[in-house]
């Protein structure tokens, strides 16, 4: 690794650092100059922090049918991106939640796709997750669709945490009983692979679930959030070629760039919904709405994470993934009608994030306690260059000013969908030709569309913007980059390899043998 990749950057690393902590951060475009927004620090940090509240939405309630700002991605792909993040990511600052909890296990993360999320260091160095080399559960969980519904594994303490390879995928209900079906994939791949002494051949079998887990990754995550036409120009007779890779370089193994970690992979903020129906009885919004905002009582509960699983909180998993077929629904039916099952859609990538996320609780974030505003902020902070910049240093011609909308990227823009009034990035003068980073990708995403059939009943086509130019090529390209660094990743391995149900696999096959059907 080249000392300019090697050397960190102040407030990234930790002084104290787990034997898995393998990789360090550095920069793809190293020669740009970090963009600025006024005349000096304090006038920036003005500027960024209200361009952070004009890419919050108003007010909008949890809710079931059919929305506008749906995209046609399934609303699990969000928290499989989470789940991956936490992966692929060591900075404890990339978390929505810092935890000083002594009892949480806090090893950063390698940058490779090795799941040490959740496989930790392993049954000999952590066997209070393990029981013969299987993964242990917690207590029963129900209300959803699936009768063997379990907890994490939890330790006693007030709250209860989960014991588990990454305590950030406690954050919130919905990732927390994702890494369950995670450990349940492996638990059933012991039992259905008799072959793998799993207490002898524990290798053996971790590279059987790794290879699954890398190949959804590869060729059904990558695919529903990069545009197409990007992801071909990575690829030389339909396999994705290393020798394709013009941004991403290292000398000696793969390092975590930070327009990745701070800018292009912040994409999941923006498919949040304002809520999730979790089952029949239970639809909440992600975090506690505030007092602060419509509506004036405030919702206190949410779906906030770090304690034992509400036990009537077991999910319906085909309200997330399509692992049936389901009814798209009908702008007539109730919203609190218990018998509508939809399937639950992503929202749309665009520069508009829902309103739970621009006040969050003091435990997850204070000062500001707004995500887009502390996105923004830490781009600055870091020294990230301008989405422009970064496009030209690409070979790209940049969004015109006038292209780069904050809002929603509904079929048909109406009035209200962001607070404020503004329209485009011009309006703002800070911002003129020299957008963040972070806001130039989703707004470039938001002029990226591509018509998808959705799995319903209904024959029904949805518009849904992807990762464009900039921002899929740096995504692609470090998803593709940590894999061929990585010598024993299924690409170095077996780049031909498929799972046994054939090249077709996606999320809802993982979620299906997970939940043994």
């Amino acid at each position: 690794m080249s000392a300019r990749h090697g050397k960190p950057l102040r407030g990234l690393m930790s002084t104290k650092t787990s034997p898995l902590f393998q990789g360090t951060f550095g920069r793809m475009f190293r020669s740009l100059p970090p963009a600025k927004f006024g005349k000096d620090e304090a006038e920036s940090r003005g500027n960024l922090m209200k361009l952070g509240d004009f890419m919050t939405s108003d007010f909008d309630p949890p809710k079931d049918g059919p929305d506008a700002e749906e995209s046609g991605i399934p609303a699990l792909y969000t928290y499989l991106a989470q789940f991956i993040d936490h992966d692929i990511t060591f900075d404890p600052m990339s978390s929505l939640i810092k935890q000083n909890d002594p009892d949480a296990l806090t090893d950063f993360r390698t940058p490779a796709f090795d799941l040490d999320n959740v496989y930790g260091r392993g049954p000999d160095d952590q066997p209070y997750m393990y029981q013969s080399h299987t993964f242990l559960l917690g207590d029963k969980i129900g209300g959803g669709s699936d009768s063997n519904a379990q907890d994490l594994p939890r330790n006693n303490t007030d709250p209860r945490r989960a014991l588990i390879g990454d305590p950030r995928n406690d954050e919130n209900t919905i990732v927390s009983q994702l890494q369950g079906l995670f450990l349940r994939f492996h638990n059933r791949t012991a039992k259905d692979h008799p072959e793998v002494d799993p207490g002898a051949d524990f290798d053996k079998l971790q590279k059987i679930v790794r290879f699954h887990y890398q190949y959804l990754v590869l060729n059904d995550f990558l695919p529903r959030i990069v545009h197409s036409s990007v992801l071909a120009d990575l690829k030389t007779d339909g396999y994705f070629d290393r020798q394709k890779l013009k941004f991403f370089h290292w000398k000696h193994e793969p390092f975590m760039p930070v327009e990745f970690s701070v800018a292009a992979y912040r994409l999941g903020h923006s498919m949040i919904r304002p809520g999730y129906r979790l089952n029949d009885n239970v639809l909440l919004p992600i975090f506690p709405v505030s007092k602060k905002i419509d509506p004036p009582d405030g919702i206190a509960e949410g779906l906030t994470g770090f304690r034992a699983m509400n036990p009537a909180w077991g999910i319906d998993w085909g309200r997330f993934i399509d692992i049936d077929t389901r009814s798209y629904g009908a702008d007539t039916q109730p919203a609190d009608d218990p018998t509508k099952k939809r399937l639950q859609f992503a929202y749309r990538l665009d520069t508009s994030l829902v309103t739970p996320l621009s006040d969050l609780p003091p435990v997850v974030a204070a000062n500001p306690p707004s995500l887009p505003q502390r996105n923004l902020i830490r781009s600055f902070e870091l020294g990230l260059p301008s989405g422009q910049d970064v496009a030209r240093a690409m070979r790209l011609r940049p969004l015109k000013d006038d292209e780069i909308t904050i809002g929603k990227a509904v079929d048909q823009p109406g009035s209200g969908d962001v607070k404020g009034t503004i329209a485009s990035i011009q309006e703002l003068a800070a911002f003129k030709g020299n957008c963040p980073l972070w806001t130039y990708i989703l707004a470039e995403a938001a002029k990226n569309q591509e018509t998808v059939m959705i799995p319903v009943l209904e024959d029904r086509k949805i518009t849904t913007p992807r990762l464009g130019p900039v921002g899929g090529r740096i995504v692609a390209e470090v998803f593709l980059g940590m894999m061929f660094g990585d010598n024993n990743s299924l690409l170095n391995l077996e780049p031909h390899w498929q799972p046994s149900s054939g090249q077709n696999y996606q999320l809802k096959d993982f979620v299906k043998y997970a939940l043994g059907r």
